[in-house]
């Protein structure tokens, strides 16, 4: 986690991880506590999730 303006751990940094599956077992229950208890980090959770939901739907000719 990050430590924003004020002292207050986010985890901004660390969501397109957590989206991806990109974590740790350790890492994602921290990253998912912390989304439970920060709508600031779940709101931003949720915009890089639509993202990585969207990454889906191409095949990797349409990704060069």
């Amino acid at each position: 986690m990050t430590s924003e303006a004020g002292g207050d751990p986010h985890v901004r940094a660390q969501l397109g991880a957590y989206a991806l599956g990109g974590l740790t077992p350790d890492e994602d229950r921290l990253i998912a506590a912390h989304l439970d208890r920060c709508p600031r980090c779940a709101a931003d959770y949720a915009e890089v999730a639509d993202g990585a939901a969207l990454l889906a739907l191409f095949d990797e000719e349409d990704l060069r």
